[in-house]
């Protein structure tokens, strides 16, 4: 058991990133938010009706400064718009 440890030490260390080679999670910025907004006024306006007031409140979330809050509720005004796609028609022989 005790042999098996510097090999299973030496294989963790292998596997961990340098300190360089570190992953940074950037917080969204008010870049970000235009382009969320734009691509909600690209769909179809059927497909902006069911979302267009979270896309507002996100929007305005955004312009006052609440940029996180305001990305999660354009986040969701898409996905809410894009869900609206019409379902395939089962085909029956």
């Amino acid at each position: 058991m005790f042999l098996r440890l510097p090999c299973l030490l030496a294989m963790l260390l292998s596997a961990m990133p340098a300190a360089g080679a570190e992953l940074r999670l950037l917080s969204p910025g008010l870049a970000y938010c235009d382009e969320l907004a734009a691509r909600f006024s690209r769909l179809p306006r059927t497909r902006q009706d069911a979302a267009r007031g979270l896309a507002l409140e996100g929007r305005r979330l955004c312009e006052a400064g609440h940029v996180r809050t305001g990305v999660a509720k354009l986040r969701r005004a898409l996905r809410a718009a894009q869900d609206l796609s019409p379902m395939p028609k089962p085909s029956h022989p």
